[in-house]
């Protein structure tokens, strides 16, 4: 569900009461543990957080005059979704957030290639989330981003 939204305070508003309290509490864990150069907008109708022009000139490949994604969260239709790039991105990311899940979730993960579903609003692990969020640096990122870029290309 893609909102018109355009700021994240327009879209916060738009939400429903129970998912605006859980979005909030998302929002706040990924706020307080971005990255250095990373900020927060809308993006892709959704809550954005993406490296700026100003810290990463190129931009997004896809579409060049969009700042470069590093992570995602919406309200879905029937989940919340943080999307992480870092996630798809970095192997070892990938096998400690699933191992950490098990660890404090106690319903299975719902995982796509970069998309945590979270189904459960009673079950949502903030803290991990927020510890996700803090888990690269801008620029190891862009580093990974980069290096994945010319892989392609090869």
């Amino acid at each position: 569900m893609q909102s018109k939204a355009s700021t994240p305070q327009q879209y916060l508003d738009e939400l429903p009461k129970d998912r605006k309290e859980v979005i909030e509490k998302l929002r706040q864990k990924i706020l307080s543990n971005l990255p250095k150069g990373v900020e927060e907008q809308m993006s892709y109708g959704m809550l954005g957080y993406v490296i700026p022009h100003s810290v990463y000139p190129s931009g997004y490949h896809c579409d060049m005059s969009l700042p470069l994604p590093f992570m995602n969260l919406a309200s879905q239709k029937n989940f919340i979704a943080v999307y992480s790039m870092v996630i798809y991105a970095k192997k070892e990311i990938y096998d400690w957030f699933t191992t950490e899940y098990a660890k404090r979730c106690k319903y299975k993960l719902d995982i796509g290639k970069s998309c945590i579903r979270l189904k459960k609003m009673n079950d949502i692990p903030f803290e991990l989330i927020g510890e996700l969020t803090a888990k690269i640096s801008t620029e190891e990122w862009i580093e990974i981003y980069e290096n994945a870029i010319k892989n392609r290309k090869k």
